[in-house]
């Protein structure tokens, strides 16, 4: 959702179709993600929230339909976004540092060993997370919220304009979801953020709009999810979600 067309989109999905093996996961499918905008996509397991975000990203091909991320094809503009998974596995043996994991972000943008410049960037986005004190703390010994900021330092190493999290409070306790809130506003002042989850009371506190997915796609403001609209994706009553959300005094708009 966006506030004003006007505002440039980081993510365009047109007459959007997909298919696995003859069977349509998301069908008629048209999104808009403005500039600054904060949305969570929900639905049921198997409802397409992973092939939605694989889509914007250009990692699946439409059956039909366009998708622009960041104004362009998404294989030319996807090294612009952060993206956060649901887990990382890792060995806790093996001896690798928050600033290790952070400069995981530069692989890839150029041949050879990490240079000086990525080191500074690495080292940047972990101050700008206030993580500094723990650069060369062992990763497996850092606490579940610290992990999750060194996982957002190594997405926004390479500065993005879009940052997109699957379910990123699974494994932090309600102390550290708290500062991950004030974490989420102070990045969405600088970028737009997605975040997958299944915790509808989570929406509430933070984001402008939501996008229920489950084969079809509709984007919501917060304000607007009903019992109705929670029954019709899950086929079962859910816990309501909170409207205690930041929200313009005109309420919100959506394409």
């Amino acid at each position: 959702m966006t506030k004003n067309k006007s505002v440039e989109a980081v993510i365009e999905l047109t007459d959007l179709e997909f298919s696995y093996n003859d069977r349509i996961v998301l069908r008629d499918v048209n999104l808009r993600i403005g500039q600054l905008d904060s949305t969570c996509i929900i639905g049921p397991n198997g409802g397409g929230k992973s092939t939605l975000i694989k889509l914007m990203l250009g990692l699946l091909q439409p059956d039909r339909g366009t998708v622009r991320l960041l104004g362009d094809n998404p294989a030319k503009t996807r090294s612009q976004v952060g993206y956060v998974p649901q887990s990382t596995k890792y060995d806790p043996l093996f001896p690798v540092t928050a600033l290790d994991v952070a400069l995981m972000g530069r692989l890839g943008s150029r041949p050879g060993r990490y240079t000086a410049a990525d080191y500074d960037a690495a080292r940047a986005a972990l101050a700008d997370l206030d993580l500094e004190a723990y650069m060369h703390a062992s990763f497996a010994e850092l606490s579940g919220g610290q992990q999750q900021r060194v996982l957002i330092a190594r997405a926004l190493v390479s500065a993005v304009k879009l940052l997109i999290m699957d379910e990123p409070t699974a494994n932090i306790d309600a102390q550290a979801e708290h500062s991950f809130m004030e974490l989420l506003r102070e990045l969405n002042e600088r970028m737009a953020v997605i975040l997958v989850t299944h915790d509808l009371g989570f929406t509430s506190r933070f984001f402008q709009s939501v996008v229920c997915v489950n084969n079809w796609v509709h984007i919501h403001p917060t304000s607007e999810i009903t019992g109705e609209i929670i029954q019709d994706m899950y086929g079962a009553d859910f816990q309501m979600v909170r409207h205690d959300h930041r929200c313009a005094a005109g309420g919100h708009t959506h394409v």
